[in-house]
């Protein structure tokens, strides 16, 4: 059985993202039941504000519900399972249609950190065509395990992957760090945004080494941005 303080961390990454602005009505995080399990949780179908305790499902790496839970899970759950499967280091995963997000994956403007915060990013944000596997026609979502392979082998080895017009996939090793890489890459979206209209597409973006550096030491961080965030969601219940 899953730890309950595990399931209310998983909660409480619902409602943090939701009061950042990473996630609205839709999207989802979860997170393995221990480092390395083959099963992962995640909340039934419904907005991520208003997840509660209750509404967590233990899924295994086919996307289906362990035991005989039947209640009606998110289409796009393959997202996580196929990612799990694929990636044994990665413990937590947020899906989202984080808005500023969202026009670095439909041109072609790389996403690339512009500040110390978002040095996790790397030199290169992959983004995933979905016409390249499933054709011009579909609705864009993730809906079945070959999707859900193809999208995590275009993430490789990043943190972030982009999703050509719908939104992004965002990966690491604990909850509180893949909530922290979510919240990051919105914010610095919106300001590479922001600078690259400023600059007429003459930005100082971050050098790699400053990549490196940075993420090693800023990475260090994430319990403090969770905590501050943690109490910021609580309060507005």
């Amino acid at each position: 059985m899953p730890e309950p303080a595990l399931i209310e961390d998983l909660v409480a990454a619902n409602r943090i993202l939701s009061n950042e602005g990473v996630l609205d009505a839709f999207g989802h995080v979860s997170v393995r039941s221990a480092p390395g399990a083959d099963r992962f949780l995640l909340a039934r179908s419904m907005a991520p504000a208003l997840v509660a305790a209750a509404d967590i499902i233990e899924f295994n790496l086919d996307g289906e519900p362990v035991g005989s839970d039947r209640r009606t899970p998110y289409l796009e759950r393959f997202i996580h399972s196929e990612i799990y499967r694929a990636y044994p280091a990665v413990d937590a995963i947020v899906h989202s249609h984080s808005p500023s997000v969202i026009p670095f994956g439909a041109t072609a403007v790389p996403l690339r950190p512009i500040y110390h915060m978002s040095a996790f990013l790397g030199p290169r944000v992959p983004v995933f065509e979905i016409r390249e596997t499933a054709g011009s026609a579909t609705d864009l979502l993730i809906t079945d395990p070959a999707l859900g392979a193809a999208l995590a082998q275009k993430l490789g080895g990043h943190p972030v992957a982009l999703m050509r017009g719908h939104g992004n996939v965002v990966v690491a090793e604990t909850l509180k760090m893949v909530v922290f890489r979510s919240v990051y890459t919105e914010v610095n979206a919106k300001l590479a945004a922001q600078a690259l209209q400023l600059g007429a597409g003459r930005v100082e973006f971050l050098s790699e080494g400053e990549m490196a550096t940075a993420t090693k030491s800023v990475g260090g961080q994430a319990n403090r941005a969770w905590e501050m965030w943690r109490r910021q969601a609580e309060a507005r219940r």
